[in-house]
């Protein structure tokens, strides 16, 4: 079984299975974790098994309460009793702090960011403690992942062409295979909020569209644009590679994911092979 990649907070990596026993200390004390479900493996099991509270894991799973898990099932699991909170636009830490009734101090200090942090749009911080009493309008997105925008036909296009090779996984992410030099086009109109090499996504791409909706394109063999630029739709943005660390996928391949609304390559299903229209 390949190694499972830990996700630090701030970061919007592809994350691996992790369905060995481990230690809160092999976890890391700020690792956010993609977990598959075994057999005898229950809600109440697992908060106990992680020691975070049962609400962690209904919140950042979108769960209710006496809800049953089954055997190869994914769950999201934080690193700490709390809440999962995707950066919003023009949004502080004083405000996050607010909605979720928790220290702001704790989340800087949890986070490793400082009072005049910059956020980015898109961006996944944990909110040690935080606590949701009734998901309201701000709430709501951070629970469910196709909650949000609902956008029209034809706001995106296909980032590219290849074959689904891993269904939605975290956060709202697919995998598209193909070979690396193969074209990755931006999907939508937009400004590019990131564009470097970060572990464990190698090289990527951050755009944030005219609606606050984030798109992200991980593990390029080289990116064509810098931070701060305006790209249109089908922009050439990139090319397919295998930077980073691709636990779990054989060979070049993109990694799609978006924030803010259905990942509209979601309705494909896996080994499905996207080609652009004639």
């Amino acid at each position: 079984m390949p190694s499972p990649i830990f996700v630090k907070p701030q970061t919007l990596a592809t994350m691996a299975d992790l369905s060995e026993e481990i230690s809160q200390a092999e976890q890391g004390e700020r690792d956010i974790i993609q977990y598959t479900v075994k057999e005898g493996d229950t809600l109440a099991s697992l908060a106990e098994k992680f020691k975070i509270s049962l609400e962690t894991i209904l919140w950042a799973n979108d769960l209710k309460k006496g809800s049953a898990v089954k055997a190869g099932q994914k769950l999201v699991v934080l690193p700490t009793s709390g809440v999962m909170h995707i950066i919003n636009d023009k949004e502080t830490i004083s405000q996050i702090a607010k909605l979720y009734k928790a220290d702001q101090d704790q989340i800087i200090a949890f986070n490793q960011l400082n009072a005049n942090s910059a956020l980015t749009v898109g961006d996944i911080i944990v909110v040690p403690e935080g606590k949701i009493s009734a998901p309201t309008a701000a709430i709501a997105p951070v629970l469910a992942r196709n909650v949000g925008n609902v956008l029209p036909d034809g706001f995106f296009i296909l980032p590219t062409t290849g074959k689904i090779t891993q269904t939605l996984h975290f956060f709202n992410a697919v995998d598209i295979a193909n070979q690396c030099g193969t074209p990755v086009f931006a999907a939508a109109g937009g400004k590019i909020q990131i564009a470097t090499n970060q572990w464990p996504f190698g090289n990527y791409v951050n755009i944030i569209h005219p609606n606050s909706v984030v798109t992200i394109y991980a593990h390029l063999s080289k990116i064509l644009v810098l931070a701060g630029e305006n790209v249109s739709q089908g922009q050439l943005i990139g090319y397919i590679g295998n930077t980073g660390q691709v636990v779990g996928v054989t060979g070049c391949h993109l990694h799609f994911d978006v924030r803010g609304t259905a990942n509209p390559i979601a309705k494909y299903k896996y080994g499905s092979n996207l080609s652009f229209k004639k």
